[in-house]
């Protein structure tokens, strides 16, 4: 395979286009390896993966949470070492009555009922 000038231009023109390495591959006849080589040769400024970006859309980044922003309706659970960067609280909404949110406060709130029935039936 010959890169000539017209496969270059062509190249260049998809390429500032931002159609995918595959695309460019099959609308000049070559690999997308090929694309992707060259491109590197001649110095085209890369381009994020569309992978890496659709996923990263897809999730979104939670929001750190710290003290100030927690109202006498958010989660106060604490997530993470308070020693260390990212530490936040849960913020979610809480259940009525409590400082948790649902799933937290069954982890914090252990019935006493519940440990009793255990030991009687042990």
């Amino acid at each position: 395979m010959v890169w000539n000038d017209e496969k270059i231009d062509r190249l260049k023109k998809l390429w500032a286009d931002g159609l995918t390495t595959g695309e460019i591959g099959k609308e000049i006849g070559v690999s997308k390896n090929a694309v992707v080589g060259k491109a590197h040769r001649l110095g085209l400024k890369g381009r994020p993966s569309p992978i890496k970006r659709t996923q990263k859309e897809a999730k979104p980044e939670p929001k750190i949470r710290s003290v100030v922003d927690l109202s006498a309706h958010t989660c106060r659970w604490p997530i993470g070492d308070p020693r260390e960067p990212g530490f936040h609280f849960c913020g979610k909404p809480t259940t009525p009555g409590k400082p948790y949110c649902a799933e937290h406060a069954s982890i914090a709130y252990v019935s006493s009922n519940r440990s009793s029935k255990d030991e009687d039936a042990a």
